[in-house]
């Protein structure tokens, strides 16, 4: 659903903009946006007191974040269904959401920046990725700092429940957004899979709710199976499956349902399972935009009764940026999209956002009957409506429509309203396989490169994966070993870089392969240069989205999928990295390992022989191919690739190339200096493991 003010010519748009302005500030206060007030539930030192250099301690804060919401606001008309809410006498929809601080206990030692953390389905997910912490919401043990890294730098990291479809528990960040009645009705469709024998299983993924179904039409219910998402659907009868509905305890209500289906017979491995039904009650999920908006801006100006980051009364935060992987850095493309960067007053509200193997996304965050959790990948969730146009930065027109609408990018909005933030696009190259991580950077059909945006960077970290793997890596249940490569030392630079940028510093120029160097290629074997490695199957299928139709409704406003399942129309066009002989892929920005390998790190992952979900790709992984370790064993094996000791003549030899790799990536600006030691240890261990191992 787009506002038409990015339709408007540049004259008109600039006149709007000044009128909105005006009448923005002569609105009652009342009668806008607002964080209404900040309710601190706790307050302690994080990770025991631990002193984090010279900014000292942290405080921990949890609590709640309450929002008053005006219907009637140009900035919220982009919420879908929001004119239907139920509103308070001052004409206002309220609603609220969890909230987790982590700030300096001295506020003068604070940086001044703020990094939002847009939790994955309501984990926090920045301590664990910068600062080589421990996992979860509970942060309760030192272990959660890990090694300090946003702390000593002094930021303030938030993060608020911002996905309504979550139940509560297990600490999860939940959004209790506004819904409505029992009267509004739709058909909602849930895809799921059990495992071989399994009987029963929930119908969307654990610690998430459904919508309570229509039981006058639950009899007209149907489930249906596939082997493959592009596979015919075969009807289950009806009499072979019920479904059991779960209450949840939550007090404070606002939960979705839990909801079990049962077969009557044992499930199918292999099979993608699929409910369609009549539901009720809808959350307005869009209010999962407004309600970061109006928290950050909060912070930036000091709105908000019992404001918790003041100091003598004033805001201390002056700069904020938000970070978030995969199903979060897809709800930061659609909220820059969307055009929630403008705050109820006009005023940009992120400086910076930095969407994370978001790959070409967007998502089910803000139309009727959302589903936030979904995703869309090559062999589940594949028709979900996630991949669609646009996908660039870039205006660019749509290669299946020829109307006075059909161009569009995701800054127009942004662009209208003067709020364009700093953005920072970082993907593994797995994302080029699962997700249409070409797409970003290229016309829909492939074509050509996009044009290069002045406030955009992008970055693709050569031969890794959507999340590096534990090391030593496993299969696990793929064909082939996990890909252990790690872009996270340098997502740490440029995170400082991106704070540097938005204060008027430089920025690395982007890294990514580009058709115009041959770098990004179509993903056939031949054409990316993959080396025939013994035992190695090649992939024969890659995620490739299309324009699915969801109904007129959907085409007209995006409000609502009428249709389930859609309908099949044109695919996109995707490409993929080039590699070397090696099989690695080149034009990226590589991690040092990747650079001086002792193996070939591939982006993609199959299934073994004789799973049924053959020739599909296992969902966002990627795979290692160790090198052998003498040219005698090589050539034993046939292996194309030289081996280790053709490659190193000693340890000492392997890790000089190493640390020359590390040195050429700080003084690109891409690895901190502090970096190198660490990372040298680590694969001085990895190397010895690996050598003494494999001999």
């Amino acid at each position: 659903m787009r506002s038409s003010i990015s339709s408007l010519s540049i004259p008109r748009q600039l006149s709007i903009s000044f009128s909105l302005l005006v009448l923005a500030f002569l609105m009652p206060s009342s009668l806008r946006a607002k964080v209404e007030r900040f309710e601190i539930e706790s307050r302690q030192r994080f990770a025991e007191g631990k002193e984090f250099g010279e900014t000292g301690t942290y405080d921990l804060l949890r609590g709640k974040v309450y929002f008053a919401l005006n219907p009637k606001l140009r900035q919220n008309r982009q919420v879908v269904d929001l004119e239907l809410a139920a509103t308070d006498s001052d004409g206002l929809v309220r609603f609220f959401a969890d909230l987790t601080i982590l700030t300096p206990s001295d506020p003068t030692k604070s940086s001044g920046a703020v990094l939002y953390d847009v939790n994955n389905r309501g984990n926090m997910r920045s301590l664990d990725f910068f600062n080589d912490a421990r996992g979860g919401n509970s942060l309760d043990t030192p272990a959660h700092a890990g090694n300090g890294f946003l702390m000593e730098h002094g930021w303030t990291v938030i993060s608020s429940g911002w996905d309504g479809e979550l139940l509560a528990g297990t600490s999860r960040l939940k959004l209790y957004p506004p819904t409505l009645g029992p009267d509004v009705k739709g058909l909602v469709r849930y895809e799921f899979t059990l495992g071989s024998g399994k009987e029963f299983g929930g119908i969307t993924r654990a610690g998430h709710g459904s919508f309570q179904h229509d039981y006058h039409h639950i009899s007209e219910a149907t489930l249906t199976k596939r082997p493959h998402a592009r596979s015919p659907r075969t009807l289950v009868p009806r009499d072979q499956w019920f479904t059991e509905i779960t209450e949840t305890t939550n007090p404070l209500g606002g939960d979705q349902k839990h909801i079990d289906l049962y077969l009557r017979s044992k499930g199918e491995s292999g099979q993608i399972y699929e409910l369609i039904y009549m539901a009720h009650s809808p959350q307005i999920h869009g209010t999962c935009f407004t309600s970061v908006r109006d928290l950050i801006d909060a912070v930036k100006t000091g709105q908000g009764e019992g404001n918790p980051l003041l100091l003598e009364g004033e805001p201390f935060l002056q700069r904020a940026h938000a970070f978030g992987i995969s199903q979060a850095g897809r709800y930061l493309r659609e909220f820059l999209y969307s055009g929630f960067n403008e705050s109820e007053t006009g005023e940009k509200v992120f400086d910076g956002l930095v969407p994370h193997v978001a790959g070409g996304g967007l998502g089910s965050f803000n139309h009727r009957f959302a589903q936030p959790t979904r995703f869309s990948g090559q062999r589940l969730n594949h028709d979900y409506p996630v991949d669609r146009f646009p996908f660039a930065y870039e205006r660019q027109k749509h290669p299946f429509r020829d109307t006075d609408d059909s161009t569009d990018g995701l800054l127009e909005q942004a662009r209208a309203t003067h709020t364009l933030p700093k953005i920072m696009h970082t993907q593994s190259s797995s994302e080029y396989w699962h997700r249409a991580g070409s797409l970003p950077h290229t016309d829909p059909l492939g074509t050509r490169d996009a044009r290069a945006q002045r406030h955009v960077r992008f970055y693709t970290f050569g031969g890794t994966q959507h999340g590096p793997a534990s090391y030593p890596p496993t299969k696990g249940g793929a064909a082939y070993l996990k890909n252990p490569a790690d872009f996270r030392p340098i997502m740490r630079s440029l995170l400082l870089k991106l704070d540097g940028w938005a204060q008027g510093k430089k920025m690395p120029p982007s890294v990514i392969p580009t058709i115009k160097s041959g770098s990004l290629v179509h993903w056939e074997q031949h054409t990316v240069g993959f080396p025939e490695i013994p035992g190695v199957r090649f992939p024969t299928v890659i995620h490739q989205p299309n324009d699915w139709f969801y109904g007129d409704r959907w085409e007209s406003t995006r409000s609502m999928i009428e249709l389930h399942p859609p309908q099949m129309r044109n695919d996109y066009r995707v490409l993929v990295p080039k590699t070397d002989s090696d099989g690695n892929e080149i034009g990226c920005l590589q991690p040092p390992e990747v650079a001086v390998p002792l193996g070939t790190y591939a982006s993609w992952n199959l299934y073994p022989d004789g799973n049924p979900a053959q020739p599909d790709l296992v969902g966002l992984s990627g795979a290692f191919f160790p090198f052998t370790i003498t040219q005698a064993e090589r050539e034993a094996n046939g292996d194309p690739r030289p081996s280790i000791a053709e490659r190193y003549a000693s340890r000492m030899d392997y890790l000089n190339a190493f640390e020359q790799a590390c040195e050429q990536l700080v003084d690109q600006g891409f690895l901190l200096k502090s970096e190198v030691p660490v990372l040298l240890e680590k694969h001085n261990q990895r190397y010895q493991s690996f050598v003494d191992k494999n001999e």
